[in-house]
């Protein structure tokens, strides 16, 4: 076999696994009981996005991107502002914060990513499943929170649920492709190249419950174009309760309250 035919196949390969991967654990989940119909007459408090983009290192470290970051960001945002009109419940736009506030609203966006992180590493996947959540996690097991005390965000008094996003693209380098590839036909020492996480969760706003979440490591569509975060958005978006069917690409985005 050819050098360009190894190639190929170690190319095929590592796509095969990473299918496999992705589609071997769940991505959503509920709180038992938690329901929330279109038009239910609650209000769904959106924060926004918390968006970190960068390179992968050859060595697998995340080497952040600024410019990569505000344009992910700005794409999120605008991406948001459109599809948000299928949520189908009343929604607004968390106020503008500023000394404690904003240090609080970065707390709580860091710590829905650190419990949505844990949901996906010890309940949606089986191998690490904790003794608490054996069961199905669509059932009566799904019961995570992020503490009452979220009460305190501002905006969240005019509000039922908070609506969290959270998403990190490390692109891989050059350098970490290559390995990726040379791991796999060498010792067979898997290497992954790029991490593309997106979480979205709601949140009770009064008892801090997390009663919905969809979250995945390996998220499609890529967040520095316009298209690629509109992609992102509806995954994050996809299932969420009360939702209605998307909107089309030329719809025009419904105006929330002043940032």
């Amino acid at each position: 076999m050819n050098v360009g035919r190894m190639l190929a196949v170690a190319v095929a390969a590592v796509l095969s696994l990473a299918v496999v991967d992705a589609s071997a654990q769940e991505r959503t989940a509920a709180k038992a009981g938690f329901e929330l119909p279109a038009g239910s007459g609650k209000t769904i408090l959106v924060f926004r996005p918390t968006v970190s983009v960068g390179a992968q290192s050859t060595g697998g470290m995340f080497e952040p991107n600024g410019d990569w970051t505000e344009q992910a960001r700005k794409n999120l945002e605008t991406a948001l502002a459109e599809q948000q009109q299928r949520l189908g419940n009343k929604v607004i736009t968390a106020p503008d914060s500023y000394g404690a506030d904003a240090q609080l609203v970065e707390e709580y966006a860091g710590l829905f990513a650190a419990v949505s992180q844990s949901v996906i590493n010890y309940q949606f996947f089986p191998g690490n499943r904790l003794p608490t959540k054996k069961r199905d996690n669509k059932s009566s097991v799904f019961d995570w929170s992020l503490g009452s005390g979220i009460a305190a965000l501002p905006g969240a008094k005019d509000a039922d649920y908070a609506l969290f996003l959270y998403n990190k693209d490390a692109y891989g380098s050059t350098g970490r492709k290559i390995l990726q590839v040379v791991a796999l036909l060498g010792p067979g020492v898997a290497v992954k190249s790029g991490e593309h996480a997106g979480y979205a969760g709601l949140v009770n706003l009064k008892t801090g419950e997390l009663v919905w979440l969809n979250a995945d490591n390996a998220m499609g569509g890529d967040v520095r174009t316009p298209e690629g975060a509109q992609k992102r958005i509806s995954q994050l978006l996809e299932g969420i309760p009360g939702s209605t069917a998307a909107p089309a690409a030329a719809a025009t985005p419904v105006k929330t309250a002043a940032r």
